[in-house]
């Protein structure tokens, strides 16, 4: 007896979903947009392979470019890896892509999504790849992609929604990603009705020194500081906050500076 089509109140098996997309894709020259886009490919299979998950290209509508990325759907006991060890494989070997690409070729930046929900292949009947798309798109997964690049020369900014973190950090199945690698935050994405918590991870990048580059304080008003108290006294009259992002000694100020409060705290 033949098998009764799907019903629009059943619920489509659980995916596993993997979304990335690379950053200035589009300001590229047009002539290198092929090769830059071939070199991301190569890579991203790569890191699959050695992780030991399956190529999606071999089910059907498991695969979709999306021209400056592309959505990766894997079955749903894949989660896990997906999460670890995938994203760290990604940025090593994107980071070694940047140590070996020609001058003249682009650097690979890439915004990613981590989710799991029910979609129905090949025909995508499910809500998860759009989820998955919102979570790539957000504001938060963004704002880590810039963190990364401009404080560590990073190269990966990834979003993990709610259900794929309930289901891999937290349920301990992620043997070297623990909860105190993810930054707890919200994705928002400008014009669209989306909002959802989710985790951000950017690698070599923890938590702590996200935060405040994720979600900034204003100065002034609502009782929120940018930045911590300095003494004021005789010799520092104006209790005057001096910042520096590069490396330093101590004595690399300490004749020009006479009294000082010094942050050792680590990004």
């Amino acid at each position: 007896m033949p098998l009764a089509p799907p019903s629009s109140v059943d619920v489509p098996p659980e995916q596993a979903l993997l979304a990335v997309d690379m950053q200035g894709y589009s300001r590229i020259p047009e002539a290198k947009m092929a090769p830059v886009r071939s070199d991301l490919d190569e890579v991203l299979t790569h890191v699959l392979t050695h992780v030991g998950l399956q190529d999606p290209r071999d089910r059907p509508g498991a695969y979709k470019d999306t021209g400056d990325g592309a959505i990766f759907v894997m079955p749903a006991k894949d989660i896990a890896r997906l999460v670890d060890p995938l994203l760290k494989q990604v940025h090593t070997a994107l980071v070694r892509y940047d140590r070996e690409r020609p001058a003249s070729a682009p650097a690979i930046r890439l915004r990613a999504a981590v989710h799991v929900g029910p979609l129905s292949l090949p025909d995508h009947r499910g809500d998860a790849i759009n989820e998955v798309c919102r979570l790539l798109d957000s504001q938060v997964v963004r704002a880590g992609l810039t963190a990364a690049r401009e404080h560590r020369g990073g190269f990966l900014s990834v979003v993990v929604s709610e259900a794929a973190f309930r289901r891999t950090v937290r349920a301990g199945r992620t043997p070297d990603l623990d909860e105190n690698h993810f930054l707890r935050t919200t994705a928002r994405v400008h014009g669209k009705v989306f909002e959802e918590p989710c985790w951000l991870f950017v690698p070599q990048m923890t938590p702590a020194a996200l935060a405040p580059l994720i979600h900034p304080k204003p100065l002034g008003g609502g009782g929120e500081t940018a930045a911590p108290a300095s003494a004021v006294g005789p010799n520092n009259p104006s209790g005057t906050v001096f910042q520096f992002n590069g490396e330093m000694t101590d004595t690399t100020v300490i004749n020009e500076v006479r009294t000082m409060r010094i942050d050792r705290r680590r990004i």
